[in-house]
């Protein structure tokens, strides 16, 4: 029995939650679902991919290569402007949603809990 709760809470840090709440903001990852204050947010997958990569690794600074690696799957370094671009509509969507992205100047960018 030991060994199995052992095994049973290793489990549960690996998996992901299947839908993210902060305060007003509800990301619902199996949905594909972002709402804030109970409105429904239209954003692309892309927007998607990247306000969830950020909010499951919340409070951890994700540099832009990270990002490029994780959300685009970009394997070699390439110097684009994909990322700011991609943050700058993703905030203009979210609006006072916005609040919870967080811009780490020189490293890259993370998602706070307020």
């Amino acid at each position: 029995m030991r060994i199995k709760k052992i095994l049973d809470r290793g489990k549960a840090k690996g998996e992901a939650p299947e839908v993210l709440k902060f305060d007003e903001l509800l990301i619902d990852v199996p949905r594909h679902l972002v709402s804030w204050r109970g409105k429904r947010l239209d954003l692309t997958a892309t927007e998607f991919k990247l306000l969830t990569v950020l909010a499951q690794r919340r409070g951890r600074v994700q540099s832009r290569d990270h990002l490029l690696r994780d959300v685009w799957e970009y394997n070699s370094l390439v110097d684009t402007r994909t990322v700011d671009t991609h943050m700058r509509r993703l905030r203009e969507k979210l609006g006072p949603a916005s609040k919870f992205l967080d811009t780490v100047r020189g490293v890259g960018y993370r998602f706070i809990e307020s």
